[in-house]
């Protein structure tokens, strides 16, 4: 059991094991490291062998890594989103271990907005930015412990 389980419903936590268990993720290495009460979520990937021709992590490794961060992040509430904008700044080039942490920044009846910052040791390697779109339009309750 995942910690995350003990404060999340039953139907959340199925619906991020689906989106955890997408083969695409599962080929590039991408972990969810964790899922806080509060919302944030983390996730890593080895960027080692997604290298580019100029010796950094491919820039749509890094984009696959912050776009799987917002994802889960984006589906912990009762209302499922998908998608419907992203894009992001590469600030430095990446080349370990590297770690996705997404946060919400915003949030009304229909989408939310999410930060989600790349490091690699410590160093920031880009930001990303989405915004999901609730599938059936209900706002989310605040973040606060207890309350996803």
């Amino acid at each position: 059991m995942c910690v995350w389980e003990s404060f999340l419903p039953k139907d959340v936590c199925e619906r991020l094991r689906r989106i955890m268990d997408v083969q695409f993720v599962v080929d590039l290495g991408i972990e969810t490291r964790s899922i806080t009460e509060e919302g944030e979520v983390r996730c890593v990937m080895n960027a080692g062998d997604k290298i580019n021709a100029m010796g950094g992590a491919h820039g749509g490794a890094i984009f696959a890594l912050a776009d799987q961060a917002f994802a889960i992040a984006s589906n912990l509430g009762k209302e499922p989103q998908v998608a419907l904008v992203a894009s992001i700044n590469y600030i430095r080039p990446g080349k370990g271990m590297l770690e996705a942490v997404a946060r919400r920044t915003s949030d009304t009846r229909r989408t939310s907005l999410y930060e989600v910052r790349v490091f690699d040791d410590g160093e920031l390697v880009a930001v990303f930015q989405g915004t999901g779109y609730k599938i059936n339009g209900v706002k989310s309750e605040p973040l606060a412990i207890g309350q996803l």
